[in-house]
């Protein structure tokens, strides 16, 4: 019995070590896959009115990437709900991917709010393996509040590179770790456990810039900035853009 006993121990163990193995552990993983979706949609509303002037800055030059006859073919990793929609430029064609069947819904309720848009498909995929998506194929990559939850940001950015035309862009608008000497750090790395369960996997305290600087691209161009308004955890942000 000892040994089973150990066994069973260790398992817990693992199991309570992170967030997602503790979801599987209880058996609610599955269940709350389906529920994110609907929280996401909610919170999307009031994330947009804090952060709408940030987003109409970031994506206001967008048009500098369209092809010759003004198109501009867009792919976004992880676009949820759609929230980035209203930004994005009239006739632009959009590719939706995210890892979760179950935004799906909520997708289309922004599709149909958004209809200055042209849409492609939606691929249930993850940052990380975006094999169905064909090499130098679209002109920007959006990656919105994405790079804190995926499982490596590395291949996430080389995936981008790959997917991008010469020339074109990855935008990007993410939530960071906070400087070392302040509150805010403190509170990131003792709450990022709670945090990640039940923001479906989102870590507060990555240096998600210097996977940026190290990912190859020909230009960088990032600013840090204060997200108004939104919780002190997730209120460092980096902003701005990368050139293949």
């Amino acid at each position: 019995m000892q040994p089973c006993f150990m066994k069973f121990c260790r398992l817990l163990c693992f199991a309570f070590s992170s967030p997602f193995y503790l979801l599987q552990f209880i058996g609610l993983r599955g269940m709350y896959k389906r529920v994110f979706p609907f929280l996401a949609y909610n919170v999307t509303f009031s994330y947009n009115d804090k952060t709408h002037k940030l987003k109409r800055e970031l994506f206001r030059n967008l048009g500098r990437f369209a092809n010759a006859d003004g198109t501009l073919r867009l792919l976004e990793i992880g676009c949820g709900s759609g929230a980035n929609f209203r930004f994005y430029p009239y006739g632009c064609t959009v590719i939706c991917t995210d890892p979760n069947p179950h935004m799906e819904p909520y997708l289309r309720m922004s599709m149909e709010a958004n209809k200055h848009l042209t849409y492609d498909e939606m691929l249930v995929l993850s940052g990380e393996d975006m094999r169905e998506v064909e090499d130098e194929s679209v002109d920007v990559v959006v990656c919105t509040l994405v790079l804190c939850s995926v499982n490596n940001v590395e291949r996430v950015l080389q995936e981008a590179r790959r997917i991008l035309r010469n020339g074109g862009a990855l935008y990007f608008l993410e939530h960071v770790v906070s400087d070392p000497s302040t509150w805010t750090h403190f509170c990131q790395y003792v709450f990022e456990p709670l945090w990640c369960l039940l923001g479906d996997g989102c870590m507060v305290t990555r240096a998600t810039w210097k996977d940026l600087e190290a990912a190859g691209f020909a230009e960088l161009h990032l600013k840090h900035i204060e997200a108004p308004e939104v919780s002190l955890m997730i209120r460092p942000h980096i902003m701005g853009y990368s050139i293949k």
